[in-house]
């Protein structure tokens, strides 16, 4: 029996197809390929607004499409996150979104003491991160921080493990067999709903 995938297209212009939208169909793909049931959220598409305070995030009533979010995240059992890197980080839209959609009763909840129950237990993710820069200088200069953060300080916090990554650098300057070699690299994850 195959795994339930939910891919969340982090890049917030809906308005073209793009690589990172062109990366979520080939991991689709191959989700499907490998008898996985798939679905899809393009975070630009989205109607929220950005919380604003404490009293938002912990007892506000969260927009329509976060409930389906939230619902969307509940029943999968593995999550693929694919943004590209915009000034060190994930789009703000995108940690708006798991900001919104994260919230203590549904992804944790407080202890009196110690660390939160976490909610999302028992379930994997991948993250899909697309950048100008090469990959190596990435990773070993500037020490993968924001990969590290969504590994640890978000996805980990609410239960997820293992959190795996992918980073698809120099993409400005990447040849088509660097690129369908990263496509087939998505298909193949896909298939495996690693």
């Amino acid at each position: 029996m195959g795994s339930r995938i939910l891919i969340l297209n982090g890049h917030p212009d809906v308005t073209r197809k793009g690589l990172c939208g062109a990366l979520a169909d080939a991991y689709a793909e191959g989700g499907a390929a490998g008898g996985h049931t798939v679905d899809r959220l393009d975070i630009g598409a989205l109607q929220f607004d950005l919380l604003r305070s404490q009293a938002e995030f912990e007892t506000g009533t969260a927009p329509a499409d976060i409930v389906a979010a939230q619902e969307a995240i509940r029943r999968a059992d593995h999550l693929v996150v694919v943004f590209p890197l915009w000034l060190g980080d994930m789009p703000a839209l995108l940690k708006g979104f798991f900001e919104q959609t994260l919230r203590p009763g549904f992804a944790f909840a407080y202890r009196p003491t110690g660390f939160p129950e976490k909610h999302l237990q028992g379930r994997s993710a991948r993250l899909v991160v697309t950048m100008g820069m090469p990959e190596i200088v990435y990773r070993w200069y500037f020490r993968a921080h924001a990969v590290k953060n969504l590994k640890r300080n978000i996805l980990g916090f609410v239960g997820y493990a293992p959190v795996r990554d992918t980073i698809v650098g120099s993409v400005g300057s990447a040849k088509p067999a660097a690129m369908a070699h990263h496509f087939e690299t998505m298909r193949a994850l896909g298939r495996a709903a690693r």
